[in-house]
């Protein structure tokens, strides 16, 4: 699993039927910065995500790639890459407050 950020959205009027009724979003996968570790840093990296939560613009979310994107419930008839599998309410490193929702 990996800490990403919802930065856009994506409409597809034709897709495959298992697909039909799921949002896509952009999302952009976020690392800890490595020498002070008390911020999230993007990757410069993109992906599209099947979103089966509700998650929106700004979100942090869990993502999960690869074949382990299609073991969920939902997601295990789909010809997907990438799910989102959890919407981020917090994230603490040491002792410290990385990210919060609420701020």
């Amino acid at each position: 699993m990996f800490v990403a950020k919802v930065t856009g959205s994506m409409i597809s009027t034709q897709k495959v039927g298992s697909m039909v009724g799921y949002k896509l979003l952009i999302v952009e996968p976020y690392r800890l910065e490595p020498k002070k570790r008390k911020s999230l840093d993007t990757t410069g990296r993109t992906f599209v995500a099947v979103d089966t939560l509700g998650a929106g613009q700004g979100d942090y979310v869990l993502i999960t790639q690869g074949s382990s994107a299609r073991l969920t419930a939902e997601t295990k008839n789909m010809p997907i890459d990438c799910v989102i599998v959890g919407i981020i309410d917090s994230v603490h490193v040491d002792s410290a407050k990385v990210y919060s929702r609420e701020d």
